[in-house]
């Protein structure tokens, strides 16, 4: 306990306060840095075109929309509309208040917000102080890894301990399928960014280990924004507009053309509390 502590003081707060990009620009050039960042976003966006081509999935939610719309029992004004919008993003959104209170909400909100937040200080700090020069305040380079670390956290505890085939159906937590890939690449790409950014910091000189990391933290980038299509990444674009839509359907009593909820008491038998339902 008396190393960490000594490790905390001396190299583990310092370190939380570095911008890695700053350092590496003094080999590779800022421009490269933020030409690959644009590079990504543009595969992100490329992914997501060829996968809502293939897929139909605004096809489907236009179409679903005007079945809707017919059956509405109540034309909503643009203050209702505006009202159900934003209780979604607040609720559904923001809070993932569909998946109820409990571990498997706890680890999408870790994984979440820090995603949001590396990402983030991953633009901040290599369009705006991308270089050896670079007086970066310690905030960015504080919420590039302190998101990187709620990353590795949350996904973790999905991919370990959550996920449905593992949790529900008993399969081995090593067991991996290609939905599987941007939960991976998005835990890969925080992990070795941190370890680089640890390592880049020691000042290895001539020796391997940083700049191991570094490539695999290319790579894992790589195969995260490059393989959107192949894997769930377009979600994070589907799922608010799915919940949007989902909502001003009960709002306006249309209800996604499904029925009414029953008002007959709710019998599910002696053997719904024999266990928590987790099996999908």
């Amino acid at each position: 306990m008396d190393r960490l502590l000594e490790f905390l003081n001396n190299k583990g707060v310092v370190l939380l306060t570095i911008n890695p990009f700053s350092i590496l620009s003094e080999t590779i050039p800022a421009i490269a840095m933020q030409s690959f960042v644009i590079v990504m976003g543009i595969l992100v966006v490329i992914g997501t075109l060829v996968d809502i081509i293939h897929k139909k999935n605004v096809k489907y939610f236009f179409e679903n929309a005007k079945k809707a719309k017919k059956s509405a029992k109540k034309i909503l004004t643009t203050g209702e509309k505006t009202s159900v919008i934003l209780k979604t993003i607040a609720s559904d959104i923001a809070t993932t208040s569909e998946l109820g209170a409990g571990k498997r909400r706890a680890a999408h909100l870790l994984g979440m917000y820090g995603t949001v937040l590396f990402w983030t200080g991953s633009v901040v700090m290599i369009f705006c102080y991308a270089s050896p020069t670079s007086n970066t305040p310690s905030v960015w380079p504080i919420i590039w890894h302190v998101g990187a670390i709620m990353t590795i956290l949350g996904g973790s505890w999905f991919w370990f301990f959550l996920r449905v085939d593992v949790y529900s159906e008993a399969q081995p937590w090593y067991r991996i399928i290609k939905a599987d890939l941007f939960v991976l690449a998005l835990v890969a790409s925080s992990l070795t960014g941190l370890i680089w950014s640890y390592l880049q910091s020691l000042n290895l000189n001539e020796r391997w280990d940083d700049k191991l990391f570094l490539v695999l933290f290319i790579v894992s980038n790589l195969v995260l924004f490059g393989g959107v299509y192949w894997s769930k990444f377009a979600h994070m674009f589907y799922k608010p507009g799915a919940a949007i839509q989902k909502n001003l359907a009960e709002a306006d009593g249309s209800r996604d053309n499904l029925p009414p909820e029953s008002d007959a008491p709710k019998q599910f038998g002696l053997g719904i509390t024999r266990e928590d339902p987790k099996h999908y």
